[in-house]
């Protein structure tokens, strides 16, 4: 059986696809949905420092994209 990644894991993922593009990044969020489910999180916080677009639009973009697909987006102060 494989064991299931932690939140970092699938956060590190979630970066590595933002930055690749959005290669598999519907992947990267359902592993991460499930990860914030195992972990009994609410709520993925990212570094807006290591995003791909970081501006007002790009990071409402991402909430409403990671929403449609069940997780939640919060952006760490910077």
């Amino acid at each position: 059986m494989v064991s299931q990644p932690t939140v970092e894991e699938a956060m590190e993922r979630v970066y590595a696809s933002l930055q690749a593009d959005n290669t598999d990044l519907d992947l990267h969020i359902a592993t991460l949905k499930a990860a914030l489910a195992e972990a009994g999180a609410k709520e993925a916080v990212f570094d807006p420092a290591r995003l791909a677009q970081n501006n007002r639009s790009g990071r409402k973009l991402m909430q409403a994209y990671f929403r449609q697909r069940g997780v939640t987006v919060k952006f760490a102060a910077a």
